[in-house]
């Protein structure tokens, strides 16, 4: 395999990630059909895969029959033997790796490969057959070697893909792109449902109430899961996966809800059911295996000698949000006069996860140190809706003592090219990372990208962009379109594209907002 990208392709090909489209002869002849005839479609979720590797990756899918089951279930009982096989080539003749696993009551369902003795920085292709019926061919790929040279990474970054509020064509147009890795960034599904006046107008409306334990969170990942261009991204490359808020509750906080009339301990209840359902449904390692209410999710992979990338868990292990008022723990501006929120001793990503990050930031031999995680890092001032100006309590920016440990570790680690990506705030957002945002003449530790939402409504442009006089550290914000972002990643440079997708339109083509570049050995982004 050349150098020149993770899982280079010939892009004159199409991808094969529909039921006419995956090559049914050819793969009979490696998987056979050997359970029952006539039964439903069990593989209505799709096929995806994960946590790359040198010597392989994970794959995954959900047998669901009858994916809105009003049980959860997907209309299957007891375990169902599964088999997978994985290829050299997109035909899936040359088949280098199968075996059978079962898919059992205990997991929904879910099959979880981990898939190895495979060759470092090559594609690869994998199918699975259960109950009678093959499944789409899903693409994934190793990646190089820790000390091998890598020319290219092409990567996009998603967040806060909210069914009722739009179409996934944006995802589609990912996997069209043909990237070598997707990383999605948090609020996968979204927990709740829009109400009356919320809810008039929309193009879809979630199905059941809203999620708050495992039948109804199993419910919200199964209608999202049978989405055609969500299963066609997932198919088109392996995944790199962390949360945000809505995968539980919006705007929680370790076992804190926002509402505070809820104990921790109904609260922990249902974060066990959400983080359960999360692993049953995200191409991820047994590592990774909640127990309860915990679940290690954060991370580290590395490409070649070209990139590593930390994913991080930023909602897990954090503090109480700063200064709540009786009725609500969740995300508000906080005035000058909330000193809880400058307390060192508070944490948005808890001590042991600030450790592991910053040994990690010490270690690192990589050109390109890409930090993927949930949040707007960047200081921004803000307005309440009661005219407060102040600081949100729910972002990096609710914890800013945190947010210096982090930057004051980039600076004293030496660390190569930094980077820090985020969602979160449905919107596009470019800044310079500051070593002390009250002084913008003090230095550019780090460079952030922050992406726009698949779906999810975005503030009012007028709500941050009166405030961007006195941030000057911010390069580029908009909130007035919807999409993802596209990363190109080499020795030199790295080139970052915000790419708009109409979220009302099924078929909406992609158009390029902005690209930024941050050079080699140079923190801040330039306009490209």
């Amino acid at each position: 395999m050349s150098q020149q990208s993770l899982v280079m392709l010939d892009r004159r090909k199409l991808l094969k990630v529909g039921a006419g489209s995956v090559g049914l002869t050819a793969a009979a002849r490696v998987l056979p059909a050997w359970a029952r005839d006539g039964a439903a479609d069990p593989f209505t979720q799709g096929v995806a895969s994960g946590d790359p590797a040198p010597d392989g990756f994970v794959i995954w899918t959900r047998l669901a029959p009858q994916p809105l089951a009003p049980d959860g279930m997907g209309g299957v009982v007891g375990d169902v033997p599964v088999r997978w096989a994985v290829a050299e080539d997109e035909d899936m003749r040359h088949v280098v790796a199968q075996g059978v696993a079962t898919a059992g009551d205990r997991f929904n369902h879910s099959v979880h490969i981990e898939v190895g003795g495979l060759q470092p920085a090559r594609p690869y292709w994998y199918r699975f057959a259960a109950m009678g019926a093959q499944s789409a061919i899903g693409r994934s790929g190793t990646a190089p070697r820790p000390d091998q040279p890598l020319d290219r990474l092409r990567f996009a970054f998603v967040s806060c893909s909210h069914w009722e509020e739009g179409w996934f064509t944006a995802y589609r147009r990912i996997a069209e792109e043909n990237p070598d890795l997707i990383v999605f960034l948090g609020d996968y599904i979204y927990e709740y449902n829009n109400t009356g006046a919320r809810a008039a107008g929309r193009p879809r409306l979630h199905e059941g109430p809203e999620a708050m334990d495992l039948p109804t969170y199993r419910l919200r990942y199964a209608l999202y899961r049978t989405d055609p261009d969500l299963q066609a991204l997932h198919a088109s490359a392996p995944a790199l996966m962390t949360w945000d808020d809505h995968e539980v509750e919006n705007d929680y906080a370790d076992r804190w809800s926002e509402h505070p009339e809820t104990p921790p301990d109904a609260f922990l209840k249902r974060r066990a059911a959400a983080y359960q359902v999360f692993y049953e449904n995200m191409p991820l390692r047994r590592a990774s295996l909640p127990r309860g209410p915990d679940m290690r999710v954060y991370d580290r992979f590395r490409f070649g000698r070209l990139v590593e990338m930390p994913i991080l868990d930023g909602r897990q292990y954090r503090s109480m949000g700063a200064c709540p008022t009786p009725t609500w723990r969740g995300g508000h501006v906080a005035p000058p006069s909330c000193a809880e929120r400058e307390d060192p001793k508070r944490t948005m990503l808890g001590f042991e996860q600030e450790r592991w990050l910053f040994d990690g930031f010490r270690r690192s031999d990589a050109q390109w140190n890409i930090v993927a995680q949930d949040l707007l890092v960047a200081a921004f001032l803000q307005a309440d809706k009661d005219g407060t100006i102040g600081h949100w309590t729910d972002a990096w920016d609710g914890f800013p003592a945190c947010r210096t440990r982090v930057l004051d570790a980039v600076k004293g680690s030496g660390l190569r090219n930094p980077v820090f990506v985020g969602g979160d705030i449905h919107s596009f957002w470019t800044t310079d990372l500051k070593a002390d945002f009250s002084r913008p003449e003090s230095e550019t530790v780090a460079t952030e990208f922050v992406g726009g939402s698949i779906t999810s409504d975005a503030p009012p442009y007028e709500t941050f962009a009166k405030f961007l006089p006195q941030s000057p550290h911010v390069k580029y914000f908009e909130s007035r379109a919807h999409g993802y972002v596209s990363v190109d990643v080499t020795p030199s440079r790295m080139q970052t594209s915000f790419i708009a997708v109409d979220r009302l339109q099924k078929d909406a083509a992609p158009s390029t907002l902005a690209q930024f570049v941050v050079e080699d050995g140079k923190a801040g982004a330039v306009a490209a």
